[in-house]
């Protein structure tokens, strides 16, 4: 088995911590990782996507309070928000008995709804960890086939590319004709379907709702609900603009993401890395992964954002880490990176600490004007190393 990345800071956070979510979308691993940090453990595990365990907790407290010296699991958690109050009185009740370690591991895959929830009930007694799928830290030698593929596990280590498209489907079809359903208002599947492929056409675009929404023939504020739950279902992400008192006009909407390239290409019907390759949404669908693996190797509080101005200047990956330092990353796919004007203006805005591009390489070297060149996989091992 791989082990995962977020293993070693999950075992610490459930040494330290009365709670912790493990946040993911559906497919991740989250499970998985969850059954192997029990097998180290006195525990018990709760599906409350099973008919049978959730029944069992008609009465929260009662229920759990018999593995009061067991880490309690339970999985798919948003199914049950109701968990959430008898829970902390469950927390509490361990803490007066001297219990250090973790009574509870959450997880979920709808993350707004839950943070909210959790945190409003369980405040000072949770710890919150997002899971993604598969990076290159976990898988260093198949870039490619991340790319491609996407993370998810079932579709980066399947043993074909048919394999893998089909399961990509399946898991789009599954999300829209069942998971969706779960959270608020009906959503035709269809038309959710059509503004997911949009997203996707658009990669890495600034947010254009009026566009979208003359494109669905719905209004704005559909579009906005749409993306709000995509977006907290943790399969797009929704990178703000930087905001800095420089004396710019800036850019204010955000760029869109469909976290997963994956993803992306099942949506778009490209199967194969040549016809990625040639397809106009290659340079976009590079910029997304390079952007969601490198914010998911960047240490534990650090900021993500974009920069660009009226004008042109634009960073595509700005990340404010821990301590204030500013990296400046541009992302650029082929062999021989070359920065636009508008890169070396933004980094004479915002000053920079570090500036880099990203490209498709693995050797280090200078472009000019004091940024690097730098491998996808070595500046991640680099910000995970500052973690």
């Amino acid at each position: 088995m791989i082990v995962r990345r977020r293993q070693k800071t999950l075992n610490e956070l459930l040494d330290s911590s009365p709670a912790v979510v493990l946040l993911g979308p559906r497919q991740a691993g989250k499970t998985t990782l969850a059954l192997a940090v029990a097998d180290t453990r006195p525990s018990k595990y709760f599906d409350l996507e099973s008919d049978r365990d959730r029944a069992q907790l008609v009465d929260v407290e009662e229920a759990l309070g018999r593995f009061t010296d067991q880490l309690v699991i339970l999985d798919e958690v948003q199914r049950l928000p109701q968990l959430f109050q008898p829970l902390r009185g469950l927390i509490d009740r361990g803490r007066r008995k001297g219990r250090r370690n973790a009574q509870f591991l959450l997880l979920g895959s709808a993350s707004l709804d839950l943070l909210r929830q959790s945190g409003e009930t369980l405040a000072g007694r949770i710890a919150i960890l997002e899971m993604g799928p598969f990076d290159i830290l976990e898988l260093p030698e198949r870039q490619d086939d991340l790319w491609l593929r996407g993370g998810f596990p079932d579709s980066v280590l399947a043993a074909t590319g048919a394999d893998s498209l089909r399961w990509r489907r399946d898991f789009i079809r599954t999300y829209l004709e069942r998971d969706v359903p779960q959270f608020g208002p009906r959503i035709p599947a269809e038309t959710l379907r059509r503004f997911w492929t949009m997203l996707a056409h658009r990669q890495g675009s600034l947010l254009n709702a009026a566009e979208l929404a003359r494109s669905l023939e719905v209004d704005g504020k559909t579009v906005a609900r749409y993306l709000d739950l995509l977006v907290d279902l943790l399969l797009v992400r929704r990178l703000p603009p930087l905001h800095r008192n420089i004396g710019k006009r800036l850019v204010k909407s955000p760029k869109v993401y469909v976290r997963d390239s994956g993803i992306v290409h099942a949506l778009l019907g490209i199967d194969r890395l040549d016809a990625l390759l040639a397809h106009p949404v290659a340079g976009g669908s590079w910029e997304g992964f390079v952007i969601e693996t490198l914010i998911g190797a960047a240490p534990d509080g650090t900021t993500a954002s974009f920069y660009r101005t009226t004008a042109g200047a634009e960073i595509d990956l700005v990340l404010e880490l821990p301590g204030g330092a500013l990296w400046a990353i541009e992302v650029k796919r082929g062999v021989a990176p070359k920065l636009e004007k508008g890169f070396h203006l933004a980094c004479a805005d915002i000053k920079p600490q570090r500036a880099l591009v990203v490209y498709s390489g693995s050797d280090g070297f200078p472009v000019g004007g004091g940024v690097m060149a730098i491998g996808l996989h070595a500046l991640a091992v680099e910000l995970a190393s500052l973690g």
